[in-house]
């Protein structure tokens, strides 16, 4: 069965469920999307690692790979391995440099361990065709779960969306203890929107 390549397009807060967040997949060569409702935590390893922020302790996801990297075994691929009554599975191809071996994993915990070790995300025309969206389209019957996942993603426009409106207001220094702030309470979204401001006065 052909895989088909996929690539982080966004992360966003979820509206149909309160304290989780839409990671938006979007096929690589094609415009069809895959919206997945992941949690809070796994939504924080995701955009921390995308962001290239570096947490004070290491994450559960960063220690899956500091214990990979000691063992001298590597993730190869993760694979949107299934689709079972709405609900997304995964499977994360290890290698040890002989021979491979499939562990069986939520997509949000495979995609947050395979930005770690840089690899590829792939899934299987099946489940693009069932679980799919096509960008640009809504339907005018669309109703329910999936019109507000598609205003998810037709509204997602960066990986991380700033919840500091008045930041722009404050001065270096401000900004500056407002990161440390931020990073001693271990909340490394606000960080990433500080940094990325901080980034752009520079």
């Amino acid at each position: 069965m052909d895989k088909i390549k996929l690539e982080i397009l966004g992360l966003s807060s979820s509206q149909s469920q309160t304290g989780s967040f839409a990671l938006i997949l979007g096929e690589e060569k094609g415009n069809r999307r895959l919206p997945i409702i992941i949690g809070m935590f796994e939504a924080q390893a995701i955009a921390i690692e995308i962001e290239k922020i570096i947490p004070n302790r290491p994450m559960t996801h960063d220690l899956f790979k500091y214990f990979a990297d000691s063992f001298n075994f590597g993730v190869e691929e993760i694979i949107i391995s299934d689709l079972k009554e709405g609900v997304f599975y995964a499977k994360i191809v290890c290698s040890d440099g002989i021979k491979n071996i499939e562990i069986d994993s939520r997509p949000s915990d495979a995609i947050a361990i395979g930005l770690r070790f840089d690899v590829p995300i792939f899934t299987f025309e099946n489940i693009m065709s069932e679980a799919g969206i096509v960008l640009n389209e809504m339907p005018e019957d669309m109703t329910g779960k999936e019109l507000e996942i598609e205003k998810e993603v037709l509204k997602t426009k960066n990986v991380v969306k700033n919840p500091l409106d008045s930041i722009k207001d404050m001065n270096n220094e401000q900004l500056k203890k407002m990161l440390d702030d931020a990073l001693h309470a271990e909340d490394y979204e606000k960080a990433a929107v500080i940094r990325d401001e901080l980034n752009k006065r520079n």
